[in-house]
């Protein structure tokens, strides 16, 4: 690349700052592989050598941009470019990559467009390779999609032409350093403490629990958190796209799903692993999605004897869980009537959770669902607790409340025999309404 042009003007067009981080870059990309710097050097070299090599363009620019100028080099060499920022701030939960002029992020629960800008499609590219190519995985036309996890454990998925029309796409599900707690999503608002009190008797006394939710509404959060309460002597597996779970016990093996080789052949899915874990003494399963026709195969196993396990799925209600439930199973290939399928769900599942992110972006456990089993053909659901929205408060917040709907799970003794005799009171039933009921009947 040609050496940019000298001048000691303080105003530079975007584009000649372009060209001039571009010329930094090659020329410290040159200087590492002609000496052979070793990986786990290159930071201290680039960090060395970067202001003599500046110097070498013999250009004048204020301190500030120059500050700026360095600090975007040292992204693009030694983190993901323009979006480090956005990746090194707390507050970002996603960040999503439209193209190389169009960058968002959800903070808080919010979808921002920020001021974040790429130099062009080879920019973010470049960007993607420095993403997966550590990872052992590839993406081009001939495969333009690819999944993969950062270091720190944020999920990341990105689409290249000619699938992505107006240029690569990057999503980024930052993944949260501080394990949450029960009580966090209680002070949030997710849940209340009857709720959270009832769904730790559940988990501690071995209930099969989906967890239902639409994309980004927190399944993987409400998962991890829920997974925290099996106690520490059970061996648990946990079985993933890409490992997000944060289990803090000690006996946890984690298994991830492999991609195919560039030949095609050598992949591993989750419902290989699912079927695999079976033979590896697990006392729970926990799947972190189910998607495909490894449906059947949790459904089966919760049904052999490996009851607690745990997973989510894509679903807008209890009701349309079950319906993509049904789906799943089908696309195992099995030819089985659809009142088998019912029968099989109905008798392994006991409870789905509904976490659903609202229109505001908080993010809540909008229902507690028993599975209550079938009547005739039709599987039979029971809300435990619901909430209720009121209406629209200022700047657009959600009002509700979440509350017992007063009905006591069929599964109560199962919980009493794990030894979580939850009072009337969990259920929205006091001892006065009791003793009032009695009298009445």
């Amino acid at each position: 690349m040609a050496q940019p042009a000298s001048s000691t003007s303080a105003r530079f067009s975007s584009s000649d700052l372009a060209k001039l981080k571009r010329f930094l870059i090659d020329a410290l990309s040159r200087g590492i592989e002609s000496e052979g710097i070793a990986f786990d050097q290159r930071a201290t070299f680039i960090k060395q050598h970067l202001k003599s090599v500046f110097e070498q363009a013999r250009v004048s620019l204020p301190d500030d941009i120059q500050r700026a100028v360095f600090q975007d080099v040292l992204n693009d060499m030694l983190g993901y470019g323009p979006i480090q920022p956005l990746l090194d701030d707390p507050d970002v939960s996603e960040v999503m990559v439209n193209g190389p002029k169009k960058v968002y992020v959800e903070k808080k629960g919010q979808l921002t467009r920020t001021n974040v800008t790429f130099d062009d499609d080879a920019h973010v590219l470049r960007i993607i390779d420095r993403i997966i190519l550590p990872l052992g995985r590839r993406v081009d036309p001939d495969s333009p999609t690819v999944d993969a996890r950062l270091p720190d454990g944020s999920r990341v998925n990105a689409v290249v032409q000619p699938v992505a029309i107006d240029g690569p796409s990057i999503t980024i599900r930052k993944f949260r350093k501080d394990k949450l707690q029960i009580a966090q999503l209680v002070e949030y608002g997710s849940l209340t403490q009857s709720m959270a009190e009832f769904l730790r008797a559940c988990v501690m006394a071995r209930l099969n629990i989906v967890i239902s939710g639409g994309t980004g509404s927190g399944k993987t959060t409400l998962l991890n958190v829920l997974s925290g309460f099996i106690p520490e002597n059970e061996r648990i597996l946990t079985i993933e796209d890409a490992a997000e779970l944060q289990l803090q016990q000690d006996h946890v093996l984690r298994l991830e799903t492999k991609p195919a080789n560039v030949d095609g052949g050598g992949a591993t899915t989750i419902r290989d692993l699912v079927r695999n874990s079976l033979r590896m003494r697990p006392d729970r399963i926990v799947v972190g999605e189910c998607r495909g026709g490894e449906a059947l195969d949790m459904l089966q196993a919760m049904n052999t004897g490996h009851d607690g396990s745990l997973t989510t799925l894509h679903a807008n209600s209890p009701r349309d869980a079950l319906s993509r439930l049904e789906t799943l199973v089908l696309m195992a290939g099995m030819d089985l009537p659809i009142k088998v399928v019912r029968q099989q769900i109905s008798s392994a599942v006991d409870l789905i959770v509904q976490q659903t992110r609202l229109k505001d972006g908080a993010r809540k456990v909008t229902a507690v669902t028993e599975v209550a089993g079938m009547e005739g053909d039709t599987i039979v659901l029971t809300d435990v607790f619901k909430f209720e929205q009121t209406g629209i408060g200022e700047g657009g917040k959600v009002l509700g409340e979440l509350k017992a709907t007063g009905i006591r799970p069929m599964f109560s003794s199962r919980l009493e025999a794990a030894g979580y005799k939850l009072g009337a009171e969990i259920f929205g039933t006091s001892i006065a309404d009791r003793l009032n009921s009695r009298q009445h009947r």
